[in-house]
């Protein structure tokens, strides 16, 4: 029982035969959880636990090379924290660049920040220094809203 429209899943094989995979029900369990699970940017182990209640014969090996294989192709893209661990999100394809990021140093929260605010920094780098911009990554650290206010009342 798919959760994805037709039209994203010939979208998905096509891409994945373009690069010689398949689409498997697992892979494609995979793919549904991340669709599902859009901006909480979860681990390979996390993807794992949530994934592994519907499809109870995967394996962790299965999920890292499903991650692997969707990053090739650009479906998701990997943001790397402090706290060593990899997290997944779905590529947004209508983003021109990857969108910035909020980490909160003590909880570890995720927040998006919507909207680019690097263009005009990145207009002047590309004039000054002749060089082609095609995407950036941007995380800030710091705390979040509800660890700032615990760290007030300390």
């Amino acid at each position: 029982m798919s959760q994805l429209d037709d039209k994203v899943k010939e979208e998905l094989k096509i891409k994945l035969k373009d690069k010689g995979y398949k689409l498997t029900p697992q892979r494609m369990a995979i793919i549904e959880i991340i669709y599902k699970s859009q901006g909480e940017h979860l681990t390979a182990e996390e993807l794992y636990d949530i994934v592994k209640v519907p499809c109870p014969e995967i394996g962790l090996a299965t999920v890292y090379r499903t991650i692997q294989m969707l990053e090739e192709i650009e479906l998701i893209n990997k943001l790397t924290l402090q706290d060593g661990c990899n997290r997944y999100e779905l590529n947004n394809e209508d983003e021109v660049h990857q969108h910035h990021h909020l980490i909160c140093k003590n909880c570890g929260k995720v927040i998006e920040v919507k909207g680019d605010l690097l263009d005009s920094i990145e207009e002047s780098i590309e004039k000054e220094y002749k060089f082609k911009i095609e995407n950036h990554k941007v995380k800030f650290f710091g705390l979040c809203e509800e660890c700032s206010e615990e760290d007030l009342t300390s």
